[in-house]
């Protein structure tokens, strides 16, 4: 199970030095390696130089100093192995008579290596930058990718990084999954965001975590600065910084997902090629012996339980993005079509709500008067007095045409053309309302020579919760990859910052009204009855399991343990194993309604159009899946008693 979850702990470690003292040095490293060791690191990556201090100048032609790095990287080298642990670390090594800029990996071995040196290729020489004064660029002769436990990794030191092409681009060609950045990088006015940018967009650019460690406290302040700088960054996001400008040792430790990373390189086509390339430079494999992966009550790296949703401080940028991209789709649908009606569904819930929003906007952008909406309103016979009444309030504070059928009679006479008794409220009940209002949809919008916009979401073609050729079908679905959690966000947005005041209070109390397809009757007290989450489970569950398996591929193992952890407090395992089974079983039993679902516009990374993102046979089996589900089932059931 340890392996199965793919998580690697790392560290940025910055010790306070003393300039040309690599006896002192050292001591300050190896403690930081036994703090790291504590904590379960298992590769810690020290500043560029750190031996020695970077800012040495011509004392690096001092052979004192050489000799005695020399022997103090001996007792690192010696410290690391018996904590277990790899320790990348900084110094000026003389090699064939030359002098380089090096990375060491201690904790491979017991006796020196050259093998397991980095030399720095990109040597600076200008500003306040004197490096090629004393050291040898090492392009060619440092060609090396780590692989250590199945896990490849890499080294490149300082300037490399900012280069239009950095050696980390072939390593992660060649296979590494993490890169290690041994810097010095003085301070200046505007350069930590541009560092933090640039090891952002790298770890992005090449899939791979980028741990990036620069000198701090105790460097030569002759004429510079250094803050002290650690970024963690996982394919394009921070996951761990330092406080920079601290007098103090640091020591920056952050769990890398591997298995994310490995996921995304394996559904980027372009970066397998690129991996194929005759013309990358082929680097030699360095392979290490050590069990790096963490076990799972190591890992202390926590999971947003709404993966979907944006943080906060992002929530109203990002809210406009995608429902400009929903309006966006559709207008482009209509100018091609010519089109300038459509009709929607509108049962006064989250969904058909955030539908008639996307269109109301769209027609605004296209100059069509809102009137040409018609919004039909279908009361059936769970209908309640509150979704029917905000769905005439919202219609009536838009300004659309509004149009209202009541479904009842056509369903009666259907249920009994069909001999079905009433007494029965079973799937054809429902199912027979979804698609009575289906068809008066698409006859109303042949009529008019419309089209029918389509109001469901991602969670719901997901689990299948919606009728075939009912609910499940339109003309252009708007909110196809909106997930269910950020529906709610989506229209809370819409009514704060795109509507006037008349529709804001309505479009609030949607949503805090219940999911729910009100198939089923009220109950006594005119209230809903039938709430999807009681029969599916909790959206915000399904949303979290929707995203790692469709996103990253993840195991039910794995998710089951993240679930844990953003859920602490809320739901327990049982709750949550529960509804992980129904989400597998509902998700490969009902690929035939995905395999066939209309056009929408893509907003995120998961989406499950049969034409983009998502090709699965209808008869796929989900036996290895759920099998593994009951196996976690029966852990957590021994483990309670």
């Amino acid at each position: 199970m340890e392996k199965k979850l793919g998580f690697i702990r790392v560290a940025s470690a910055i010790p306070v030095v003393e300039v040309a003292n690599p006896k002192l040095n050292a001591d300050r490293i190896i403690a930081l390696i036994e703090q790291a060791a504590k904590e379960n690191v298992k590769i810690v990556c020290f500043p560029e130089l750190c031996l020695t201090g970077y800012t040495c100048a011509d004392l690096f032609y001092q052979r004192t100093l050489i000799d005695e790095t020399e022997v103090q990287l001996e007792r690192v080298n010696k410290a690391a192995c018996e904590n277990g642990i790899f320790a990348i670390v900084g110094a000026p090594v003389y090699r064939n008579g030359k002098l380089y800029n090096a990375a060491y990996v201690a904790g491979a071995e017991n006796d020196m290596t050259s093998n397991l040196e980095v030399y720095k290729n990109y040597l600076p020489s200008n500003n306040e930058f004197y490096e090629k004064r004393w050291f040898t660029p090492g392009f060619g002769e440092n060609k090396k990718v780590f692989e250590v436990d199945g896990i490849k990794f890499g080294i490149e030191i300082c300037e490399d990084l900012w280069m239009p092409s950095s050696p980390s681009d072939s390593i992660c060609l060649d296979g590494a999954e993490i890169i290690f950045n041994l810097s010095a990088s003085d301070e200046l006015i505007g350069k930590e965001a541009y560092r933090r940018q640039l090891v952002k967009q790298k770890s992005a650019t090449n899939a791979c975590a980028y741990v990036y460690t620069a000198a701090g406290f105790g460097e030569s302040s002759t004429d510079l600065v250094f803050s002290g700088t650690a970024i963690i960054a996982e394919n394009g996001s921070l996951i761990a910084t330092s406080e920079r400008f601290s007098f103090k040792d640091q020591l920056i430790v952050a769990d890398i997902d591997v298995q994310r990373l490995q996921a995304d390189r394996l559904r980027n086509s372009a970066f397998i090629i690129g991996n194929q390339n005759p013309n990358k430079s082929d680097h030699e494999v360095v392979r290490l012996n050590k069990k790096i992966y963490a076990e799972p009550s190591e890992v202390t790296r926590t999971f947003a339980p709404h993966p979907f949703v944006p943080p906060e401080d992002e929530m109203k940028t990002r809210c406009n993005e995608i429902f400009s991209i929903q309006v966006g789709g559709l207008a482009t649908r209509l100018y091609h079509t010519g089109i300038k009606h459509t009709v929607v569904g509108i049962s006064g819930g989250l969904d058909s709500t955030l539908a008639l929003l996307v269109t109301v906007k769209t027609f605004d952008k296209l100059g069509i008067p809102r009137k040409n909406i018609v919004g039909i309103t279908m009361p059936g016979f769970g209908t309640t007095g509150r979704t029917y009444n905000n769905s005439i309030h919202m219609m009536q504070s838009l300004g659309i045409t509004i149009k209202e059928i009541d479904i009842k009679p056509a369903c009666l006479q259907h249920l009994k053309d069909i001999e079905h008794d009433l007494s029965v409220l079973d799937v054809s009940y429902e199912n027979t309302q979804a698609r009575e209002r289906t068809q008066i949809l698409m006859d109303y919008a042949n009529k008019m020579g419309a089209i029918v916009i389509g109001t469901g979401d991602l969670s719901e073609l997901v689990l299948g919760w919606c009728t075939y050729n009912g609910d499940h079908m339109s003309m252009y679905a708007v909110n196809t990859s909106i997930p269910k959690t950020l529906v709610k966000y989506l229209v809370k947005y819409v009514a704060l910052y795109e509507m006037d005041e008349a529709a804001k209070e309505t479009l609030l109390d949607v949503c805090d009204t219940p999911i729910s397809p009100e198939l089923l009757p009220a109950d006594d007290k005119g209230e809903i009855a039938q709430k999807t989450e009681d029969f599916v489970g909790p959206y915000e569950l399904h949303d979290f399991f929707i995203y790692y398996t469709l996103r990253f591929g993840f195991s039910p193992t794995k998710i089951f343990f993240m679930a844990q952890k953003a859920f602490a407090g809320k739901y327990d395992d049982a709750t949550i194993l529960k509804w992980m089974r129904t989400f597998y079983w509902r998700f490969f039993t009902q690929q035939f309604k995905r395999s066939c679902m209309p056009d929408g516009p893509k907003v995120g990374s998961v989406n499950l159009s049969p034409r983009g993102d998502w090709r699965m046979p209808s008869d796929a089996n989900s036996k290895i899946w759920i099998e593994e589900v009951d196996r976690l089932i029966e852990l957590a059931m021994k483990n309670a008693k």
